[in-house]
């Protein structure tokens, strides 16, 4: 049971900051891991599922769900492989990241900045890859 524990993603309480090493990425949006511990949704944007869909409730891109998250990688570093699982596994520089709360289940939903791209959720809307989400935007300037 405490194994179990141990392995669980750490929520981030809204309004605290945190460094991010990001270890792998799912889709456009996230879940970014991070070796400090948190998985981040990334604040702000709506990307497509991994399986192409997008969901009734939120904006839907054009770009294809790989198309993202090949351009969220790219903004975080480098890709190095993949896991067994799925997940883009990529090294790059430790984000600074600002937490807007839990995201959907173990998740922490963040505003994130590189050191060598700047806003990753206002990079991604500039790519075109995802679309900007009103709902969670909320006055966030880029």
């Amino acid at each position: 049971m405490l194994l179990l524990a141990a392995l669980a993603a750490v929520v981030i309480p809204a309004g605290q900051s945190f460094t991010c090493t990001p270890t792998r990425v799912w889709d456009g949006d996230g879940p970014v891991w991070c070796k400090e511990g948190p998985r981040i949704r990334l604040a702000g944007i709506a990307a497509r599922e991994s399986d192409g869909s997008c969901r009734s409730n939120q904006p839907c891109p054009r770009a294809s769900a790989e198309e993202a998250r090949q351009a969220l990688v790219r903004l975080l570093g480098t890709a190095t492989g993949k896991s067994k699982q799925g997940h883009v596994l990529v090294r790059g520089p430790t984000l600074r990241c600002t937490s807007t709360g839990q995201a959907v289940g173990s998740r922490t939903g963040a505003w994130c900045v590189s050191p060598t791209e700047g806003d990753i959720s206002c990079a991604m809307v500039r790519g075109g890859t995802v679309l900007r989400w009103s709902r969670y935007w909320k006055g966030h300037r880029c």
